[in-house]
């Protein structure tokens, strides 16, 4: 019987399995699936899908434009809290699909009034900003990492992985900032998802209800109402557009 030793003309063999005492370990899955799978799963290939999804959301949009939605209204059969909350879904699969957001507030205000139109907006932008988020950092955030080498966006980086809540709160309340490019720079940084949120839902309320409340009063432009929401509207970018011609020279390359 032969089990750790063989024997041939008298002499002994040790088998591999007995002189090293270890059971061999299989080699790594090799060939033309497991090359495959690398690729598919590789950041540029992520990015590329990251990339051919928004393509394909901002054709769509291209394509169904929701803007009608401030000629033609809701579709009548939808109304109450479910049309509250179907337009803050849409609201927020919008602004995924780079839809300017002040468009969507004025359309939330002209549908719903001011506290309902204000709700559904605010929830459709947090929900945006998430998803948009969730995608950046899922499909593009190891690819886009190592390309973080220019002094400034270093210091974005920094500033977004340091002190993420103060920092994404100054970029919703500064008018100049947008909305997608803030989502996916708090992506690629190693900015926390919640922070990011609470920042967006906060730092989002004032320019949101000034675009609401203008859209709900819309039908007449010489109210209180309109008026003030005008100026909120109005004196942010104007004070944003002075603050950056007066900090013109620090953003010239030297």
């Amino acid at each position: 019987m032969l089990d750790a030793t063989t024997r041939s003309g008298g002499t002994a063999t040790a088998s591999p399995r007995a002189a090293t005492g270890t059971t061999p370990v299989p080699a790594a899955p090799t060939g033309i699936s497991a090359r495959a799978t690398r690729i598919l799963l590789s950041p540029w290939s992520r990015l590329s899908l990251l990339v051919l999804l928004l393509a394909s959301a901002a054709s769509a949009v291209l394509l169904f434009q929701p803007q009608k939605l401030l000629v033609h209204g809701w579709p009548p059969h939808v109304g109450g809290a479910a049309a509250v909350l179907a337009y803050a879904v849409a609201y927020g699969l919008c602004t995924v699909a780079f839809v300017p957001r002040p468009l969507l507030n004025l359309a939330a205000g002209a549908l719903f009034g001011s506290t309902l139109g204000l709700g559904s907006a605010l929830a459709g932008t947090v929900l945006g900003a998430g998803i948009a988020f969730c995608l950046g950092r899922i499909l593009g955030q190891e690819a886009l990492r190592p390309l973080l080498r220019g002094k400034w966006l270093k210091a974005a980086d920094g500033q977004l992985s340091r002190h993420g809540f103060r920092s994404m709160l100054a970029a919703r309340l500064f008018p100049g900032v947008p909305f997608a490019a803030a989502n996916y720079c708090a992506a690629v940084s190693r900015m926390g998802l919640l922070p990011f949120l609470l920042a967006t839902a906060l730092g989002s309320v004032p320019n949101t209800a000034a675009y609401v409340v203008a859209g709900a009063r819309a039908a007449t432009p010489t109210s209180p109402a309109f008026l003030i929401a005008l100026a909120c509207i109005a004196l942010p970018g104007l004070a944003g557009a002075v603050l950056a011609w007066r900090k013109r020279n620090r953003l010239r390359p030297r």
